[in-house]
């Protein structure tokens, strides 16, 4: 599998956090370049919740400078999902039970596999960090994720496939780097229509979360900015950013 050109490469034996690996190198980097920690002493999730991180996990950070408006910037959420799904495909040999969760989730066979946290650094115009989870041999238990969360899954138990962080790491780079390519050329559009033929629960029931109300709804469509629009008793609702429940 060939490495993508463009990309920087660095494997560390230990980490605090490679979103905190990526703040202190940013500065000092002339393209993106991917950052995998083999292990990590302080991994985190959204929201600042601790990421539970077994050896034998992946836990890696892209850290690059786009040159696009915020608003565009945070889009590559979607790009890192289908990047992800895409590496699994190609790894796993299938599909099957894959399906993306709104906004940063990677799920199998109904449980959450991977994670996604996007950070800025230094400010607008500044670098980004994507942040990456993925359980690849071993999952947190039920009773570490907060209550009523999808139950979190490994890549080995559920498709019997041991990947290594370096294996998902080159998948996962290559992935990566294409449909950035499709992204930065074609815009969202096409992103967008590729994260919706993957999406969890479309057209179902689903529970948006957020500090101080919670909405339930028909999950419509991710919209041209990312949003999640839900059809309620009240009307058309589109969410910038909330946890979903099923």
């Amino acid at each position: 599998m060939a490495w993508p050109e463009g990309y920087g490469k660095r494997v560390l034996a230990e980490v605090d956090s490679t979103n905190a690996e990526a703040a202190r190198i940013a500065a000092d980097l002339s393209g993106p370049e991917w950052i995998l920690g083999l292990t990590q002493t302080a991994a985190r999730g959204r929201r600042g919740r601790a990421w539970v991180n077994p050896l034998g996990n992946f836990a890696g950070t892209l850290v690059m400078r786009p040159s696009e408006t915020p608003d565009v910037v945070a889009l590559r959420s979607f790009v890192a999902a289908l990047a992800l799904y895409d590496a699994f495909e190609k790894l796993t040999g299938t599909s099957a039970g894959l399906a993306l969760k709104w906004p940063n989730d990677v799920l199998l066979n109904g449980g959450k596999v991977a994670g996604i946290l996007l950070e800025g650094i230094g400010g607008p115009g500044g670098h980004l960090a994507i942040g990456i989870g993925i359980n690849l041999i071993a999952a947190p238990e039920v009773s570490q994720v907060e209550a009523g969360a999808v139950a979190p899954v490994s890549l080995l138990a559920e498709t019997g496939k041991r990947v290594s962080p370096e294996q998902m790491l080159e998948a996962l780079a290559q992935a990566y780097a294409e449909r950035e390519a499709s992204f930065v050329t074609y815009g969202f559009a096409p992103i967008r229509q590729a994260w919706m033929e993957r999406a969890a629960r479309l057209g179902e029931a689903v529970t948006a979360r957020m500090p101080g109300r919670e909405v339930t709804g028909t999950f419509e469509e991710v919209d041209a900015q990312g949003n999640l629009v839900l059809k309620t008793a009240k009307g058309r609702e589109e969410i910038a950013a909330a946890d979903v429940f099923f």
